[in-house]
């Protein structure tokens, strides 16, 4: 109840201003339906552009130039500084971006804010631009029943445009009929006081509303029509600023640690921003004349003055805090100390990159790839080997070497402490990822290698039963057998363990060469088998329990190779034909591979 009581005084006042006044409700219908002209043209723009965005953030952050020209650009063309702000969080969370590339987007996003002011300080005060919101909800809404996908979204962009413009008209004709019944200018305060009070305001009503645009177009609007001092609106306008960081902090509260990294160099900038505006502002003021008198502006036109004003500290703000963005990345990573996550934590799955393909599915591989990480801990664990000591073993033959003491260990508790937790996060975080075509495809693929690291756990459990049994054997052939599995195991692990950290150039060709090796490893199919037990080496129970723990290590393997496959190298649409001339058949790999495993073989020149 306590919870939803800000939402309740709020729509209760909202239904008391509905019911009070007309021009109130026409003022705060027009607040709503820029709000909602604002969301729906995001929706839009998320699906006429099919990841252009998102691809466009990625290349063009490698120069802190295109950084800002990015941020600046897209906010323009969007109208949000918030969904480029969230955008940016999202490929910052899940590792696309680097820290520094994330503050020069956010810092030109600043910058592309003012273009909101301009555009109604400009045309939107001076024609009747609700004439042409009608045809643009018409057209708009005809589209949006069409199936075709790129149609559907230039239908939200047309309405969201529609009823932006519609928003706007509502609020500039409820201003005027407000004048002639009441006088806001009563409220006009000078001084600090008055900067200190509608600093405030401006902060308050970005928060509510989630959208410093929204509060530059009410205050230009009502600026325009009287209701409100130039100064105490430049005061607003301020405010507007950092309110706009403080939605982008509540928003990375469900990102990673970069993710509040950047939340915190952006509040940090506004802060810093707001700050010089507010101790310089008769400067700013007496530049923002001079350059009215440039252009030729009337005395009375703030509003432009305010578009001005607005521009400028914002301009200062970037020419102030960029040289600083190496001090503040130092500093926001002492602030924001990166720490271990639980097991039951997700490092880089969240909701702040869960709506956005391209960051979630690479986020969604990253945390994959941490997965693997714990069940190779786990499978060296159960094959009696130290994790560290196995990443370090380069000698095949120290693999081979028989552990000073073998114990079974608990792999139903592993299980659930370890992976179980973390793979059901990721689970539920992929059925919340809007994908569609190839990037369907390739999260079902996601998917199912998640199942393959699964099913390796599953079959280790079944082999660590004999594995422990005969490893303790007083036959030598048994146990011989057995440390061998153990081997052929360890040195897998071993190899991918390394590929997941650097796949390097040749991943296809290296794991092609571990596909290969396993299916010379498996003793039913190259015939080791029946030359032990034509030998007597060991006993036929013996044989049937080798067989099908050589079949479980045979399962491991591929299960591991298929999930590296899908999951060591960076998202990316993979070229089919280009992987199909690189990859070398499985015959051509053991050809290659005889050669050299025979000379491993302990048996009769078998490979092993």
């Amino acid at each position: 109840m306590f919870r939803n009581l800000p939402l309740i005084v709020a729509l209760a006042l909202l239904g008391w201003a509905f019911w009070s006044s007309e021009t109130v409700a026409e003022i705060a219908s027009g607040v709503a339906l820029f709000l909602f002209g604002m969301m729906a043209l995001e929706q839009g723009l998320r699906g006429l552009t099919g990841g252009t965005l998102e691809r466009t953030l990625r290349l063009s952050t490698d120069r802190l130039w295109k950084g800002l020209t990015f941020g600046a650009a897209s906010t323009a063309l969007t109208q949000s500084s918030t969904l480029v702000s969230l955008l940016t969080i999202s490929f910052l969370s899940s590792g696309l971006l680097g820290l520094q590339q994330g503050l020069g987007v956010i810092f030109g996003a600043n910058l592309g804010t003012t273009t909101g002011a301009w555009l109604m300080a400009g045309p939107a005060l001076h024609f009747n631009i609700g004439r042409g919101a009608l045809p643009m909800l018409t057209f708009g809404v005809v589209l949006i029943l069409t199936r075709q996908v790129t149609l559907r979204s230039l239908g939200w962009v047309l309405v969201g445009i529609g009823f932006l413009f519609l928003g706007i008209q509502w609020m500039k004709d409820g201003f005027e009929a407000f004048q002639q019944a009441f006088d806001l200018t009563a409220w006009t305060m000078t001084g600090l006081q008055g900067l200190a009070v509608y600093t405030a305001i401006g902060i308050f009503a970005t928060v509510i509303m989630q959208s410093s645009h929204a509060t530059l177009i009410l205050t230009i609007t009502a600026l325009a029509a009287g209701q409100i001092g130039y100064e105490n609106a430049l005061a607003i306008s301020i405010g507007a600023n950092i309110g706009t960081a403080v939605s982008t902090g509540l928003a990375a509260i469900t990102a990673n640690i970069e993710g509040r990294r950047l939340a915190g160099a952006h509040l940090l900038f506004n802060l810093v921003t707001a700050a010089v505006a507010l101790v310089l502002i008769t400067p700013f003021m007496l530049a923002v004349e001079w350059l009215a008198g440039l252009l030729g502006l009337a005395p009375d036109n703030h509003a432009v003055r305010l578009a001005i004003f607005h521009t400028l500290f914002n301009l200062a703000g970037i020419l102030i805090m960029v040289p600083l963005i190496p001090s503040m990345v130092r500093v926001l990573e002492r602030v924001f100390r990166s720490k271990p996550a639980p097991a039951s934590k997700p490092r880089y799955i969240g909701k702040a990159v869960s709506g956005i393909p391209g960051p979630a599915m690479e986020a969604a591989r990253k945390e994959l790839v941490r997965l693997f990480g714990r069940i190779f801990k786990i499978i060296a664990t159960s094959l009696n080997y130290e994790p560290a000591e196995l990443r370090n073993a380069v000698d095949r033959e120290k693999l081979k070497t028989p552990p000073h003491r073998v114990r079974s260990h608990d792999l139903d508790a592993l299980y659930q402490e370890r992976v179980k937790p973390l793979h059901g996060l990721i689970v539920d975080f992929l059925a919340r990822v809007p994908v569609q075509g190839e990037r369907a495809r390739q999260l079902v693929l996601m998917r199912s290698s998640s199942q393959r690291l699964l099913e390796s756990v599953k079959d280790t459990k079944h082999l660590q039963k004999n594995l422990v049994r005969y490893l303790r054997s007083s036959n030598p052939g048994i146990r011989s057998e057995y440390l061998t599995i153990r081997a052929n195991l360890g040195e897998l692990l071993q190899r991918l363990e390394a590929l997941s950290s650097d796949p390097g150039e040749d991943l296809e060709l290296s794991l092609g060469e571990l596909a290969a090796r396993a299916e010379t490893n498996d003793i039913v199919t190259n015939g080791h088998l029946d030359q032990l037990i034509r030998d007597r080496a060991i006993t036929a129970e013996q044989a049937t329990s080798l067989m099908n723990d050589s079949a479980y290590a045979y399962r491991i393997a591929r299960n591991l190779i298929a999930a590296a496959r899908a999951l060591f190298l960076p998202f990316e649409e993979l070229d089919a034909e280009l992987r199909e001339e690189l990859a070398l058949e499985s015959g051509e790999l053991r050809d290659i591979l005889q050669s050299t495993t025979e000379s491993e073989s302990d048996h009769g020149g078998h490979a092993r």
